[in-house]
Order: structure tokens, then C-alpha cells, then sequence
């Protein structure tokens, strides 16, 4: 399936899941943001810099969801510039899910 510009297609999940590894395409903005980057420093960790194929995220697909949603519900999330600059404020210091 062809992806729109400014969208990017993604595998998260994990193989010993029920569900397995699925196909999300998100905004591109996305990975600007810190929770974002903290599962695609993860993903260097577990799958190196050079894979073939899409990007995937090492955590379980309901990890994901919540994490997606975390960043839907932003209040002025088009607003990268402020966005970024208040995001650390209310974050916690160290983030922990499930499977990452």
C-alpha cells in the first residue's frame, strides 16, 4: 500500500505476541516527538541502523497505541516549535512500558 507524503509506514509488535507485528502509518512530525524518540532509540538498540524493509518499533502494539494517543491528545500539537520547548515539562523522567 502506497503511502501519502508526509506519512510514514511503521511494524510494531512483538513476535511472541498474540497479535503479532502490525502496519501503523503515522505523521512524519511524529518522530520529532520524545516519546516517539525514545522508542526509535530503542529500536538502535535492538535492530542496529540498517534494516532492511520499514521501520519497526520494538514494543507491543498496545504499548504503541498509548504512546500514539499520548501525542493525539496534545493540546497544540502543530505547534512544533512550542510543542518541543514545553513537552520535557511533562514528561516523566524516565518512561517505562510493558514490552520496551
Amino acid at each position: 500500500m502506497k503511502v501519502k507524503k508526509g506519512w510514514l509506514a511503521i511494524q510494531v509488535g512483538l513476535e511472541e505476541e498474540d497479535g503479532g507485528v502490525q502496519r501503523f502509518v503515522i505523521p512524519i512530525s511524529y518522530l520529532y516527538h520524545p516519546l516517539l524518540q525514545k522508542l526509535l532509540d530503542r529500536a538502535h538498540d535492538v535492530y542496529g541502523y540498517h534494516v532492511d524493509g520499514p521501520l519497526k518499533l520494538p514494543c507491543s502494539v498496545d504499548d504503541f497505541l498509548h504512546i500514539r494517543w499520548r501525542i493525539e491528545k496534545e493540546p497544540n500539537r502543530s505547534d512544533h516549535h512550542n510543542h518541543h520547548k514545553n513537552i520535557h515539562k511533562h514528561l516523566p523522567s524516565t518512561l517505562s512500558f510493558h514490552s520496551c
